[in-house]
């Protein structure tokens, strides 16, 4: 299924869902960032998806991580809460997703990387090496904020 992702586009179709949703920012013992090249829009990101009933939201982020490199993770804290209503995502089958995710700091327990259907690549990133990536904003943002590490986490 295709992805496009409006960001503060006056032009963008109206929302008509919001599903909860969470990514996993974990780092490797060289400060790499575990990032997946999606395959539905071909940007890199951090691993992650909608919540499912009956799970909780933590748990989200770890069988999302599993599902999309292979690796399996243990969540450690919070970077941040990201509602911002401009950041609307338009999928092939007619939904129009407004942003709602939760970006939790994690960190690798075990698994092997390997790719998946939703994600053609999956790979270690060190953080100079993000600018030559093609990373949505609303993502990068998030990404930003788990590399610096952030006192209280982000409300936006």
């Amino acid at each position: 299924m295709s992805r496009i992702d409006h960001i503060n586009n006056p032009d963008a179709p109206e929302p008509n869902s919001v599903v909860p949703s969470t990514v996993a920012f974990v780092t490797n013992d060289e400060g790499r960032v575990l990032l997946i090249q999606r395959s539905d829009n071909g940007d890199w990101a951090l691993p992650g998806g909608g919540h499912d009933l009956g799970e909780r939201i933590a748990d989200t982020a770890v069988r999302e991580a599993k599902e999309e490199t292979g690796l399996d993770i243990e969540v450690i804290g919070i970077i941040g809460l990201y509602t911002d209503p401009g950041h609307l995502i338009e999928y092939g089958d007619g939904e129009v997703r407004q942003q709602f995710s939760i970006a939790f700091r994690a960190r690798p327990t075990g698994g092997r990387l390997a790719s998946s259907a939703e994600s053609v690549r999956v790979a270690w990133i060190a953080p100079d090496e993000l600018d030559d990536l093609s990373i949505n904003p609303s993502m990068r943002m998030r990404i930003d904020h788990g590399l610096k590490r952030l006192a209280e986490p982000y409300i936006g």
